[in-house]
């Protein structure tokens, strides 16, 4: 079983700075994506945005337990992402979700051993070590879907021209 530091780094791994497991991370797959293509819509699937939201969605709601609130989240709105009509929503979003992402990091490098295995919220829910192993994994997920989606749009603007 990992210890707390090295399970924060498996989560940074995932959304700032990794490059072990997926040769990428959130920060660089999403760094350079213009608000224009983080909205683009293909077909049926996810835009860029909303899996971007969706994966900060839970981050926020984990974190405000972490702060000693309440779970509040719900799967259900995990993809109500307000609408991103400019560089500046989208930078909004980066940027929450990169602090967030540092926040959430922080708080699992300084757990106890104790408190990972502890509940989280409700024995229902696991332990905090498995719910910070979900979000990891959940992350990776969406890392994957976001990789291939960057690649659909590229392949769009090159058939359009």
């Amino acid at each position: 079983m990992e210890n707390p530091s090295q399970l924060a780094s498996r989560f940074k791994e995932v959304l700032l700075n990794g490059k072990w497991i997926a040769n990428t991370n959130f920060k660089d797959q999403l760094t350079n994506v213009s608000w224009e293509q983080a909205t683009t819509k293909i077909g049926s699937i996810n835009t860029i945005a909303a899996l971007a939201f969706h994966i900060n969605y839970y981050i926020s709601g984990i974190l405000d337990v972490f702060d000693g609130g309440e779970l509040v989240i719900r799967d259900k709105y995990s993809f109500d992402m307000p609408e991103i009509k400019s560089k500046e929503d989208w930078d909004q979003l980066l940027n929450e979700i990169w602090t967030n992402a540092e926040h959430f990091a922080n708080h699992v490098k300084n757990m106890t051993e104790e408190k990972l295995e502890a509940f989280f919220v409700k024995e229902e829910y696991g332990t905090y070590r498995r719910s910070i192993e979900g979000v990891i994994e959940h992350s990776y997920y969406h890392l994957g879907q976001i990789s291939l989606i960057k690649k659909m749009i590229r392949e769009k603007v090159l058939e359009e021209k």
